[in-house]
C-alpha cells in the first residue's frame, strides 16, 4: 500500500491538487480540509474550493483554465468543467532576471573538437535529400553501410540517411522554401555530422544549387551533392553516393575524443507524451540541469511555442532586454495569425494521450512546460532551425509536435536532447542522441526499456529536483562523452527527420 500523501499542492495559491496515484471518493485530505467526491485517476485534479461559472482556475499559482460549469470543493476538475478562456498576462519584461551563482567548477566531458573549433558528441555520415524523390536512393546507400558494417571505421557512429517527404510543390520564395533550406543547411553543417552527402532528383523545386547558394555551404571533400537525373538513374545514384563516402570514411574515422568544457553543450529541451506529473518531476528536473549548463557557459533551447502560449509571461519577465521579450511575444501573436488562417486554435494541442494523463487545456500543459527552461535568463529567440549562437537560455519557435521541433533545434546546432515523458513517448533522433527521462514510477515501471532515467520518485515525494537533477547532469555528460541512450540502442532517429512545412502544398 503506498502510505504517501495522495496529493500533491505546487503552490499555495492553487485552487487544485494533483493526485499522486488513483484516489478514492471519500477519501479525506487532512491538509487541505477537503473531502474527495469521486474517484480520481493518478495524475488528475482535484477541487479545493467552490468555483463559480465563469471562474478563473489555479494551477502552478498561474491561470490553467475557466470553469465551464459549476465545480464543488472535492471535485475532479478536467474537460468536462474546465476549459480554455482570454485573460490579461503582465509581460514585464526583464523584471524577474536573475544572476545564476557562478560554477564552482569547470565540468568536462569527452567530446570531438572538430577543425573548425566546435564540438561534436556523435561522429556521423549523413546523407540528407533535397525531395522526396531520392528518398530511396538514399535509405538504399544507408542499407548498404548496415550491411557490410564500419568495422574499419570504429570512430564512425554510423552512416545515417534523413530522407524528407517534401521538397517539392511549395512555392520558391515561401515561408516553407526558406525553412526547408534553413533545415537541411543546418544538418549540412552539423556538427556530429563528419561528412555529409545531399541527393536529389533533378527537377524538384528545391534545387540544391539554390540551397548551396542560398545558405553559404561549401561543397568539398566533406560535403557532396548529386543527382539522380544527372547521374543517370537510380542505381547510378546509389553507386556513386557509395563511392563518395567510401571516399570520406577514412578521415571522418580520423578523431579522438578529449576533455572539453560543458560550455559547448548546446542541449535541446523537449517533452512529448506529457502529463499531470511533468511539470511535477521530470520538466523542473530537467531545469535543473539547464541551469547548471547555462552556469557553466553552455546553450539550453527550449522551443515548441504552441507548448508554451498562456505561459510565455513568465520567459518575458525573465528576458534579458525588451527586444528579447518582444521577439517572443512576436512569435506568440505569429502562431495566433497561423491559427487563424488555418482555422485552428491553440488548445487542440493536449492530445488524448495528454488528457488522460490528466492536463486540461494548453495553458496547464504549456505551464508545465515551460519548467523544462529551468530559471535561467532569456538571452535570445530564434525562429526555427535558425543557427543559435548564444549562450544560455534561448527560445526557438517551432510547432509542439515533437519530430517537427526536434529537428528545428538540431538544425540550429543542438548537439545534445533531452526528452521528458510521462505517458512514454518512442523517439530518439540523428545525428544528435536523445536521453528519455520518465516523470513517473508506473511508466518507469512499464516501459524500462525505452527510458534513460526515472524522476518518478521526485512526483512521489521522496526524492528533491536537486537529486534527481544531479543524477540527470551525470547522464547528459556520459551521453555527450559517448555512452549510448536508449534510443540510439534501438536505432532510432533516421525517420524522425521532419521538417516544418508551413504553408499549403500545391
Amino acid at each position: 500500500m503506498n502510505t504517501a500523501y495522495p496529493v500533491i499542492k505546487i503552490n499555495s495559491n492553487d485552487d487544485v491538487v494533483v493526485a499522486r496515484f488513483p484516489v478514492t471518493g471519500g477519501t479525506w485530505l487532512a491538509h487541505e480540509e477537503t473531502t474527495v467526491n469521486v474517484d480520481i485517476p493518478a495524475g488528475h485534479k482535484i477541487a479545493l474550493r467552490d468555483i463559480a461559472v465563469g471562474e478563473a482556475v489555479k494551477r502552478y499559482g498561474q491561470v490553467i483554465g475557466f470553469a465551464s460549469q459549476e465545480i464543488r470543493q472535492g471535485d475532479h476538475v478536467h474537460t468536462h468543467n474546465l476549459s480554455m478562456g482570454d485573460f490579461t498576462r503582465d509581460y514585464a519584461f526583464g523584471k524577474d532576471t536573475v544572476v545564476l551563482p557562478a560554477a564552482e567548477k569547470i565540468d568536462t566531458f569527452m567530446g570531438i573538437r572538430r577543425r573548425d573549433g566546435r564540438v561534436a558528441t556523435r561522429n556521423f555520415i549523413g546523407i540528407l535529400t533535397s525531395v522526396n524523390c531520392s528518398a530511396t536512393v538514399a535509405r538504399a546507400i544507408e542499407d548498404h553501410y548496415k550491411k557490410v558494417g564500419l568495422d574499419k571505421y570504429p570512430q564512425v557512429d554510423g552512416v545515417v540517411a534523413l530522407p524528407q517527404s517534401f521538397g517539392c510543390a511549395f512555392g520558391f520564395n515561401s515561408e516553407t522554401m526558406a525553412v526547408m533550406r534553413r533545415t537541411l543547411s543546418g544538418y549540412a553543417r552539423h556538427v556530429n555530422f563528419a561528412g555529409v552527402v545531399i541527393i536529389g532528383l533533378g527537377c524538384e523545386s528545391n534545387q540544391i544549387k539554390d540551397l548551396i547558394q542560398t545558405e553559404g555551404l561549401e561543397e568539398g571533400k566533406l560535403l557532396h551533392s548529386l543527382t539522380i537525373q544527372e547521374t543517370g538513374g537510380t542505381q547510378k545514384t546509389i553507386d556513386k553516393g557509395i563511392a563518395i563516402i567510401d571516399a570520406m570514411l577514412p578521415e571522418a574515422n580520423n578523431i579522438t575524443r578529449e576533455p572539453v568544457p560543458v560550455s559547448e553543450i548546446i542541449l535541446a529541451l523537449e517533452c512529448g507524451g506529457s502529463d499531470s506529473y511533468s511539470g511535477i518531476s521530470a520538466n523542473p528536473v530537467l531545469g535543473y540541469v539547464a541551469d547548471k549548463i547555462v552556469q557553466q557557459g553552455g546553450t539550453a533551447i527550449l522551443s515548441e511555442t504552441s507548448e508554451i502560449f498562456g505561459a510565455e509571461h513568465l520567459l518575458t519577465r525573465r528576458a534579458v532586454t525588451p527586444e528579447v521579450g518582444q521577439k517572443l511575444i512576436a512569435r506568440i501573436k505569429w502562431w495566433e495569425d497561423y491559427c487563424g488562417r488555418t482555422k485552428s486554435e491553440m488548445n487542440n494541442n493536449p492530445s488524448a494521450g495528454n488528457k488522460a494523463g490528466g492536463l486540461t487545456t494548453v495553458l496547464e500543459k504549456s505551464l508545465g512546460g515551460i519548467a523544462k527552461g529551468g530559471t535561467s535568463n532569456l538571452v535570445e529567440v530564434y525562429e526555427y532551425a535558425e543557427p543559435v549562437t548564444a549562450k544560455g537560455l534561448v527560445f526557438m519557435d517551432t510547432p509542439g509536435y515533437d519530430p517537427m521541433a526536434v529537428t528545428g533545434q538540431i538544425a540550429g546546432g543542438a548537439n545534445l536532447l533531452c526528452f521528458t515523458t510521462g505517458r512514454g513517448s518512442a523517439f530518439g533522433s540523428k545525428p544528435t542522441p536523445s536521453l528519455k527521462i520518465a516523470t513517473n514510477n508506473a511508466l518507469w515501471q512499464r516501459q524500462q526499456e525505452d527510458m534513460d532515467l526515472n524522476c518518478g520518485d521526485v512526483a512521489e515525494g521522496t526524492e528533491t529536483i536537486a537529486h534527481a537533477g544531479e543524477r540527470l547532469y551525470a547522464h547528459v555528460l556520459a551521453m555527450a562523452s559517448g555512452q549510448k541512450t536508449k534510443s540510439e540502442k534501438f536505432g532510432y532517429g533516421s525517420l524522425e527527420f521532419v521538417p516544418w512545412t508551413m504553408n499549403a502544398i500545391m
